[in-house]
């Protein structure tokens, strides 16, 4: 099975050599733009303007299309991701976070405001199913067979769980106080829970809270690290990144990481690319010394992808 970066990384070896990979996107959701940096030089090259406001994007999976959700302008752009440019854009609503499914065929979509959960068929982009979840659908998470996706419910403290074959509800269960990110991880789906600053470990069949690990105030995302080692997390509110061990789940460092961090890539020379949604700027954190470089980008910085990745 093709992951998106797999796809990517393909395309590249057939002839995206043209393209400029050691590109960073970032999502400035409060100034209505994507601010793209040179990751050679860490600074900002210029800023694609948007509508309203964007927060999250997710690449296709022939990797040859950057999404783009731009929340209140009701509308998605699809960036070349070797370039920038943008390709096209298309209506849709309340596009907050967006994610394929790992076999490529569902692009799922949180309306956050709207209170929705839109699943599209990834190929021709048409809606299949459109899911009313309240309240405010935020992060989501695959099965690894993509039959399920995992959407958490930041107003009710819930996780769903959504069957794409039958196009169901099958659970929506309590997690913890105003669930964020979500991540499929070892046959259980960790949720972050930023209003009780923990990780819960959820049973993928009922929603049932196995065990909780505490990271810090205002735990808010979640990222596997290339290798599948570490899994790093941020919280916002303490402004820290912890990396935890992904077997067992132990934390084995926390960084200091002001100014909101939220939203991470992976460099190739190992370095974390992580926004801070307070601070109009980017870290660049090397873990092995916990030495950081700033980027100053546009306000409220909240989703990233770099076109030249760890492999």
């Amino acid at each position: 099975m093709r992951t998106p970066l797999a796809a990517f990384l393909i395309l590249l070896s057939l002839g995206g050599s043209s393209w400029a990979a050691g590109l960073a996107f970032v999502l400035n959701s409060g100034g209505a733009s994507i601010s793209v940096v040179d990751m050679s030089t860490e600074k900002e090259l210029r800023r694609i303007p948007v509508l309203r406001e964007p927060h999250h994007l997710a690449l296709s999976p022939n990797g040859r299309e950057l999404l783009v959700g731009d929340t209140v302008g009701n509308e998605m752009l699809f960036l070349d991701p070797g370039t920038g440019n943008v390709i096209r854009r298309m209506p849709v609503a309340d596009p907050y976070q967006l994610g394929f499914s790992p076999n490529g065929k569902w692009l799922t979509v949180n309306g956050l405001a709207r209170n929705q959960v839109d699943v599209y068929d990834a190929a021709s982009m048409k809606l299949v199913k459109r899911f009313p979840l309240a309240s405010m659908p935020s992060h989501l998470a695959y099965s690894p067979d993509s039959s399920v996706v995992y959407v958490s419910l930041q107003g009710t403290d819930r996780l769903a769980a959504i069957d794409l074959t039958r196009m169901v509800i099958l659970w929506n269960a309590v997690v913890g106080k105003t669930p964020a990110g979500v991540m499929w991880h070892d046959d259980k789906v960790l949720v972050a829970d930023m209003g009780s600053d923990d990780i819960a470990v959820v049973d993928p069949v009922d929603g049932k809270v196995e065990r909780r690990i505490r990271v810090g105030k205002g735990a808010h995302q979640m990222f596997l690290s290339p290798d599948g080692k570490i899994i790093w997390v941020n919280a916002r509110v303490a402004g820290t990144t912890t990396a935890l061990d992904a077997r067992t789940l132990a934390i084995l460092r926390v960084y200091k990481i002001p100014g909101g961090p939220d939203c991470i890539d992976f460099a190739p020379d190992g370095k974390l690319w992580i926004t801070r949604r307070w601070a109009e700027k980017v870290a660049v954190l090397d873990p092995a010394t916990g030495a950081y470089q700033t980027i100053n980008v546009g306000r409220s910085p909240h989703g990233i992808f770099l076109n030249a990745h760890a492999e």
